[in-house]
């Protein structure tokens, strides 16, 4: 028996709901300092509900080798990874012209 999407009532594997959801966010990203002047990413405006941003979250980890979280509807990586976090969002499926970096 399939699966289907509470969303758009197609089959699982038909539904596009997550690709969606991924063109018409609003995403931020921006520097942020903790304790200690320690500098991080925060990616902000990823509806958790909606994206898959634990998963977002993982392939982030592996390609910029650092640590991270996921909380309520954003993303914080250890270290300044601004100059290349919209080009490696925009190949994870996000569209490039709601990606914002500060």
């Amino acid at each position: 028996m399939a699966v289907i999407c509470n969303t758009c009532g197609l089959p699982e594997d038909l539904c596009a709901c997550g690709d969606l959801n991924k063109e018409s966010s609003k995403i931020v990203v921006r520097l942020e300092e903790r304790r200690f002047k320690k500098k991080g990413t925060m990616i902000e405006g990823l509806n958790s509900k909606l994206n898959d941003i634990h998963g977002t979250l993982s392939e982030l980890k592996k390609k910029y080798a650092c640590g991270g979280t996921a909380k309520d509807d954003y993303i914080f990586l250890q270290g300044d990874h601004r100059e290349t976090m919209k080009e490696t969002l925009v190949k994870l499926g996000y569209s490039e012209s709601s990606i914002e970096v500060h």
